[in-house]
């Protein structure tokens, strides 16, 4: 949920995070750090293809100084200046299914209107069983 609150009106992020979001499928996102055993689905970029050939390169000798560019503070030149290839953020495989950026209240009330039409399918499906 949280990428998806992200992707929100309310959300205060920069504008290219939230769009980067909505343009990106669930290939778009990458796992970083294994070999750190700190592993983190991050959004790809040029900072994360950086990191990956790190790892690939170092294999087990990865240290996080070898990285720590890429992810140690990076956080709001990305989230606040908008700057999408400064460093890895978090982002999950779930951006491939959003779409648009609604309030919290529109996105809260399809949440629950969702799970309300879920549980009532599914409760009659009970009922004539």
């Amino acid at each position: 949920m949280g990428t998806r609150f992200i992707a929100t009106k309310e959300a205060p992020v920069h504008e290219n995070v939230k769009r980067a979001i909505v343009a990106a499928s669930e290939l778009d996102t990458r796992l970083v750090m294994r070999p750190l055993r700190n592993t983190e689905r991050v959004m790809n970029n040029a900072a994360v293809e950086r990191i990956l050939e790190k790892e690939h390169t170092l294999g087990k000798d990865l240290q996080i100084q070898d990285i720590i560019q890429e992810v140690a503070g990076v956080y709001p030149t990305i989230m606040l200046e908008g700057d999408m290839d400064a460093g890895a953020w978090s982002c999950g495989m779930v951006a491939g299914l959003i779409n648009d950026i609604p309030t919290c209240q529109e996105l809260i009330d399809r949440i629950m209107s969702g799970a309300e039409e879920l549980i009532r399918q599914r409760l009659a499906g009970l009922l004539t069983s």
